[in-house]
């Protein structure tokens, strides 16, 4: 997995990213947003359009954050709440729109 997004962009999910997105990887939670791991291209744009920092290359996620690489990963991996199968290679972020739904982590994450 390229890049993941982490904590700090739990509530506040400002979008940025998703503009420098050249393939549109980057999908719509309740509560965060989520990189779809087989779409990015590994290109970086979206690293430096985060205005919170959350976003980095998985290898280079914080190691209290770690726990989110695996979990972003789950939200195209496993079903997620109210559906009844894994979203996988959706095909575009801007196809589906947002999801109104999140992982069981970022759903329970309570703010620091």
């Amino acid at each position: 997995m390229p890049y993941v997004i982490a904590a700090s962009c739990i509530d506040v999910m400002d979008r940025s990213c998703i503009e420098e997105c050249p393939v549109d990887c980057i999908y719509e939670g309740e509560r965060k947003l989520y990189i779809n791991p087989a779409e990015c291209i590994d290109c970086g744009a979206c690293e430096p359009a985060c205005p919170v920092s959350a976003i980095s290359q998985d290898r280079r996620v914080p190691p209290d954050q770690s726990h989110f690489v695996a979990d972003n990963a789950r939200f195209f991996a496993e079903p997620l709440p109210g559906r009844g199968a894994p979203l996988g290679m959706a095909g575009g972020a801007g196809v589906i729109g947002p999801l109104g739904v999140d992982t069981e982590l970022v759903a329970s994450h309570q703010g620091d």
